[in-house]
């Protein structure tokens, strides 16, 4: 917060800038190294990593060509699916590396920060102070310390590139390469998160301040002929030709995003028909939590405490709430376009803020979420530009300013980092992160739902039900609640009410082939085999790789009592393709291709297959299976197919 005339020689500051470089990194570190030694959590960080059977194979070609032609997670972030990919490389599913590499990210994109703000103000401890509360604000702690955030980091550093690649294009405008190097910077952003779309409007701020770009533009030197098309345009057209480049990216992004989350569009598309979307979240309501979300991450920033990774409790809205935020943002526009002039670093800062949120301000409700922590990992930084910069010019009168300002910027940096310590530990593993959520927010259905799963897992059935209940009657369109709700249900032999909960997400979901899988597992088990056979083929006219869906299709067709229902030759087919997709070292399908080869009367192909299913359940340590493989080999050996066993479906 000390302002640039601090009377530093140029020595000086030749030692001081890399001195500040490491201490970022020591404050990054102070506070997210701890991270190391956590776990993944339930929440997300299986779909992205650890239950990902393309991600936990490591980098492959086929991998690789995977995250840039299809969706993950309803999203098309290729480069942060190969990061992902890379850490199962490098580290496996050892936590601690995967958060080793959000870390380094994390800490890379604020030196860059400190870095690039430095070339473009002059500045160097304003470009300090602004680096520091990026990078230990507890706001910054969702997107460190969560794994499957790591799309955050990773476009924040090529967002910090694009900047710096930026600030040399602006030095020289007619080079190609130089502007071509913007581009390709920017894309990699786009293809690590989409919500970067809007940096040419950040770029734009920038020209206006610091670098003056509009003031230099509007000067005859600027080499434009007066008679020439470029030279007849104002500043403003020619500044914002010149990101034509870049918006089409970002429209190329738009359009990938829209077509990412279509799954989730057909869930929007019944809650209109049914009237549901009306009721519960009507437009109006949707622009209303948009402004009071502007607010509640300013006062976030002012007041970091009680942070929760869900914070879903922005449904009741009081008129005085919206009322205020509304009249608080346009009172904050007309003070900063006032000062557009005398003080620039305003109207970029709170721009830049207002701009970089749009992606994610509610209004296009996009996974449900009114309002998160991870929404300001980028936003945020215009807002520390507009304070640092203001006070540093506020204080220029002041008697003992250096050291006012210096003692501040201290308390205020070990204060956020004593915070953000704090918060990161929630963070160690589910239990930890559930129980602190439903102590902030007892009304998170996400928090009641992972708690639940942990309950489950630890045994403690009853407690793990009533969380799940509590989630679905928060959200019933909630799909993973109502699954998990009706796994737990169909465990305990309550087969009509764990069909009714999958049911109910179908309606939301027509097309989720994870709810329709384990319905149709679910009817199987209640006896209703062809209803149940009949979802998993929908599974597959929707997914046709899914191999679970094959798998479940194989292994009724090869051992269900009823001939009417038994098809040897569909069994084989489905079998061996299920092992085809899944990779060739999952034993439960060797087991079904052991049936299938048995009902086709092919013993010996039945034999050896389940001899290799045997074999990789003892290596992979899953005793229950090869005993299973080891009763059915007994069979086979007597030449005789197999009837009735049960499977885990």
């Amino acid at each position: 917060m000390i302002s640039p005339q601090v009377g530093l020689s140029k020595g000086a500051s030749r030692w001081i800038a890399p001195g500040l470089c490491i201490f970022l990194a020591a404050i990054t570190w102070l506070v997210f190294g701890q991270t190391l030694r956590h776990d993944f959590v339930n929440h997300d960080d299986p779909t992205y990593v650890y239950k990902n059977a393309e991600v936990t194979k490591g980098l492959t070609i086929h991998g690789i060509i995977l995250a840039f032609t299809h969706f993950h997670a309803g999203n098309w972030h290729p480069l942060t699916s190969i990061s992902h990919m890379l850490d199962c490389q490098f580290y496996g599913l050892n936590a601690g590396g995967h958060h080793f590499t959000n870390v380094v990210l994390h800490t890379a994109a604020a030196i860059l920060l400190f870095l690039v703000l430095r070339q473009m103000t002059g500045a160097l401890w304003p470009s300090a102070f602004v680096a520091a509360l990026f990078a230990i604000h507890p706001l910054r702690v969702e997107s460190v310390a969560w794994v499957s955030e790591r799309k955050d980091v990773l476009s924040g550093v090529f967002f910090m590139l694009t900047l710096g690649a930026y600030l040399r294009y602006v030095r020289k405008p007619s080079s190609l390469p130089r502007e071509l190097l913007v581009a390709l910077l920017f894309a990699l952003g786009l293809m690590s998160k989409p919500m970067l779309v809007t940096m040419p409007f950040v770029l734009l701020l920038l020209d206006y301040w610091p670098l003056h770009r509009f003031a230099q533009l509007s000067s005859t030197k600027d080499g434009a002929r007066p008679d020439h098309w470029w030279g007849r345009l104002s500043v403003s057209g020619r500044l914002v030709l010149e990101k034509i480049p870049l918006l089409m990216l970002s429209a190329v992004s738009c359009v990938l995003t829209l077509l990412a989350q279509k799954q989730s569009a057909k869930g929007i598309l019944y809650y209109i028909s049914s009237g549901r979307w009306t009721r519960e979240s009507p437009l109006a309501w949707r622009v209303s939590n948009a402004f009071v979300a502007y607010m509640g991450y300013i006062w976030q920033m002012i007041y970091p405490l009680h942070l929760a990774p869900d914070p879903r409790d922005a449904t009741r809205l009081s008129l005085v709430e919206i009322t205020f935020a509304v009249a608080l943002i346009v009172f904050i526009t007309a003070v900063a376009l006032i000062l557009r002039k005398t003080r620039p670093y305003v109207i970029t800062g709170w721009l830049w803020y207002l701009g970089m949120v749009v992606p994610v301000m509610g209004v296009f409700d996009v996974g449900w979420q009114a309002r998160s922590d991870r929404y300001t990992y980028l936003p945020q930084i215009g807002l520390y530009l507009l304070i640092t910069w203001s006070i540093a010019e506020i204080s220029t009168s002041w008697r003992y300013r250096r050291e006012i300002l210096g003692v501040g910027a201290g308390v205020i940096i070990a204060a956020l980092t004593w915070f953000a310590r704090v918060q990161t530990s929630y963070w160690q593993d589910s239990e930890s992160l559930w129980t602190h959520t439903l102590a902030v927010n007892s009304d998170s259905d996400v928090a009641h739902n992972g708690l639940g799963i942990v309950l489950w897992e630890k045994g403690q059935r009853e407690e793990a039900i009533s969380h799940f209940e509590k989630a679905v009657n928060i959200r019933p369109w909630f799909v993973n609640a109502q699954n998990n709700l009706a796994h737990a249900l169909s465990l305990q032999g309550r087969w009509e009410e764990a069909i009714a909960h999958l049911q109910m997400s179908l309606q939301s979901q027509p097309d989720n082939t994870e709810t329709r899988k384990i319905l149709g597992a679910v009817l199987f088990q209640a006896g209703r085999v062809n209803e149940a056979i009949a979802q998993w083929e929908q599974t597959l006219r929707i997914q046709p790789a899914d191999w679970e869906a094959r798998n479940s299709l194989a292994w009724v067709f090869a051992t269900y009592p009823n001939t009417s229902i038994r098809d040897r030759r569909r069994a084989v087919d489905l079998a061996q393709e299920a092992l085809r997709l899944s990779g060739g070292n999952n034993p439960l399908i060797f087991r079904t291709l052991a049936a299938a080869y048995a009902e086709s009367g092919r013993y010996a192909e039945a034999i050896d297959a389940a001899q290799r299913g045997l074999e990789l359940a003892a290596a992979q340590g899953n005793s229950a299976l090869a005993e299973s493989l080891r009763s059915d080999l007994a069979v086979y050996q007597t030449n005789s197919p197999l009837r009735g066993p049960s499977q885990s479906l």
